[in-house]
């Protein structure tokens, strides 16, 4: 029995000591960053500009909460990026999608993909601007 419980607290230890060197052994990104934005209207540009996090893991722009400010508590909701070489926004990929309010996972409502460090963006509403949403970057 002895034995067992000293096996059992030698593995515990060795444990202990390779979860204190795992970190600064890593040189990995820092999570990802949320913004609260509020929405411009349909293609517009008038809504919260952020920029895409230069020291998040995360290459998307991700929506994890919605929040309609009309009576219909649902709204289409779309990326914008600033290409600055040309001066203009434009849309991403995805479009509008089309939410209910509430909270969503990471990565199940994708506005943009592959998104630049430092690139400046913006969410549309498809029936409105002045909604708030959360994006994780």
């Amino acid at each position: 029995m002895r034995k067992v419980i000293a096996a059992g607290a030698l593995a515990l230890v060795s444990a202990a000591g390779c979860l204190v060197l795992a970190p600064a052994a890593s040189a990995a990104p820092d999570a990802c960053v949320t913004s609260t934005l509020t929405t411009s209207a349909y293609e517009g540009t008038g809504g919260t500009h952020v920029k895409k996090s230069a020291t998040s893991s995360c290459s998307d722009l991700n929506l994890t909460y919605v929040n309609d400010t009309t009576i219909y508590g649902y709204d289409g909701y779309a990326g914008r990026l600033y290409h600055s070489s040309t001066g203009t926004w434009k849309t991403c990929d995805a479009g509008y999608i089309w939410l209910y309010d509430g909270s969503y996972a990471v990565d199940s409502e994708l506005l943009c993909t592959d998104v630049s460090d430092n690139t400046t963006f913006t969410v549309a509403s498809a029936a409105n601007g002045g909604d708030t949403v959360h994006v994780v970057h």
